[in-house]
């Protein structure tokens, strides 16, 4: 997956989030919404996020050095394991926080400029701009994303996406929207009702999507950190491209790692012929790793062992489908 139309979402996604935020914390500050507070620190956060998404993707960049020969790559997975990590903790507990702090306020009948003053309707109106802008920075995720996409479900393309650009700004957008349902819904109802408890149950909503999502995205950001295997079709690539390689008898066994979203790392056990000399044997290497890059052009770093096959020697079993899409 190219970097490229991650970028693009992610900087539609910082605009609209920074734009959205000023519009937030001043409708709370005519208001005393809580839930407007909460989605104003949702929006900073959401800010932050793409900020580190962008560092990471330019440190990312870096050339190998003789401490890291396998490069930079990986900066991008640490870069969004913090995003969820932010998340979680200025989001979603914040929100939390607030959602406990307000209903405190309205359980001793404390003044509450939401329900006594004459603002209300302005944050309605943040509220419903905030929706505008957020849903075309998701649409921009969305469009960017259908060009890789293939036909997987949603699901599926969070679930086995390399790049982590793309499906976290899809998941805060999402977030992001649901969120500003629940601020409305408890801005107009508690306001209606003249009851404060609809705003208080309005920030806990933003509060438990913002910790799910964080939740969802550490998870996935793990399983990316610790090392993935090349897509089941990328493997089928390479193994067919040794497979119709000169002096390459067969596959032993082969394991790939994903160093960054675009750099993978194949080393692979090849059977070659008993009879073979040195320098025949040095020839199906270098063939072999042509064969291999020109098949997959993410294989960057590759490393081939040949050997004489026996029978009961540890081999990969053939894969007969691709498995399912996911970590």
């Amino acid at each position: 997956m190219s970097s490229e139309g991650g970028t693009r979402a992610v900087v539609a996604a910082l605009l609209a989030n920074t734009g959205i935020a000023v519009m937030k914390f001043l409708a709370f500050a005519l208001t005393g919404a809580s839930s407007m507070l909460a989605e104003g620190i949702h929006s900073v956060a959401d800010s932050g996020n793409q900020l580190l998404l962008l560092l990471g993707g330019k440190r990312s960049g870096r050339q190998a050095t003789k401490e890291h020969p396998f490069g930079f790559g990986r900066e991008r997975y640490i870069y969004s394991f913090l995003v969820a990590i932010v998340l979680f903790t200025v989001g979603g507990l914040f929100a939390l926080y607030e959602a406990y702090h307000k209903a405190h306020e309205v359980h001793q009948g404390l003044p509450n400029d939401l329900l006594d003053g004459r603002w209300w309707w302005v944050a309605v109106v943040v509220l419903l701009g905030a929706i505008v802008m957020e849903g075309l920075s998701f649409r921009t995720a969305i469009g960017e994303s259908n060009k890789t996409r293939e036909g997987a479900s949603w699901w599926a393309f969070i679930k086995r996406a390399k790049s982590p650009e793309l499906p976290v700004i899809l998941l805060e957008d999402f977030a992001a929207l649901i969120g500003l349902v629940f601020a409305l819904l408890g801005v107009c109802l508690s306001k209606l009702t003249a009851n404060g408890y609809f705003d208080v149950a309005g920030t806990a909503a933003i509060g438990l999507l913002l910790v799910s999502v964080a939740v969802l995205l550490g998870l996935e950001t793990k399983s990316l950190l610790l090392g993935e295997a090349a897509s089941p079709d990328a493997q089928r690539r390479l193994r067919e491209s040794l497979e119709n390689t000169a002096g390459v008898e067969r596959v032993i066994h082969m394991r790939t790692m994903h160093l960054g979203p675009e750099e993978l790392l194949v080393a692979v056990k090849i059977g070659v012929p008993r009879a073979a000399q040195a320098a025949d044997v040095a020839r199906s290497i270098d063939a072999a790793e042509r064969a291999m890059r020109l098949a997959e052009p993410s294989a960057r770093v590759i490393y081939v062992e040949p050997d004489i096959y026996v029978e009961g020697h540890l081999s990969d079993p053939r894969p007969e489908a691709p498995a399912p899409a996911g970590h």
